[in-house]
């Protein structure tokens, strides 16, 4: 069975090391109430990422946005030498973003799951990201038959309790993250493994939660550099 190693020593740091070619830097962003102050988040936010943040229903979904699109500004100002509010944003046809002139080589990726966000980072390679919360979901196995691979659904139905919940939370984040390489969406995917020789790596970033980074030339998750923003 496909263990996933867990992620525990984050490092703290106001600014990011040095990216090189191949490397891996995935960062930790706490959007939830514990995270950083919302006062000081907002006027980071581009206005269309403030009018979108107005609209959540409700509080916790639009605090979670608000910390982990500040926190990505934050992160990606780092890189380019500017400031959080003027890292300028663009999205491709399929609506994946990318930075706006700054810095061409870099690629990125956000993704978010209840009060975690993890924000994945490389030069000159596409990168997909995806995390979810590991939780009872109804008809998995219905689910793997149709989403994964022969033998990933395979897998998924010949467990039973936690090891099934942990084998189709791994697949489904492996599926979402090399999907979010080119940003096409799983609707735009057109049969399990379409997507190529994309390499996929897993880790726990905190517990209960399951992630995926996806690129074509991806190094082992040992050698991933785990980042959090300081507070200091």
């Amino acid at each position: 069975m496909q263990r996933v190693p867990p992620i525990r020593h984050w490092r703290p740091v106001r600014h990011p090391p040095a990216l090189s070619p191949g490397e891996l830097h995935l960062w930790k962003i706490d959007a939830g109430a514990t995270g950083a102050p919302l006062a000081q988040l907002w006027p980071l936010l581009s206005e269309g990422e403030s009018e979108r943040a107005g609209r959540f229903r409700f509080d916790r979904h639009r605090e979670r946005y608000v910390r982990a699109h500040a926190a990505l500004r934050e992160i990606l100002s780092g890189y380019a030498g500017i400031e959080p509010r003027a890292i300028g944003l663009r999205y491709g046809a399929a609506g994946r973003p990318y930075l706006d002139g700054t810095r061409p080589d870099l690629d990125f990726n956000l993704t978010t799951s209840g009060d975690l966000a993890l924000v994945g980072l490389s030069l000159r390679q596409p990168v997909g990201v995806d995390c979810e919360q590991v939780c009872e979901r109804r008809e998995m196995v219905c689910i793997a038959e149709r989403m994964f691979t022969p033998e990933a659904a395979s897998r998924i139905a010949a467990a039973g309790g936690e090891e099934r919940l942990e084998q189709f939370h791994i697949a489904w984040t492996a599926l979402e993250a090399e999907v979010k390489v080119d940003g096409r969406g799983l609707a735009a995917r057109t049969q399990p493994g379409d997507l190529g020789d994309l390499q996929v790596g897993h880790c726990m970033p905190a517990p209960g939660f399951i992630a995926a980074v996806a690129r074509r030339d991806l190094p082992p998750v040992a050698d991933w550099i785990a980042l959090e923003l300081s507070a200091d």
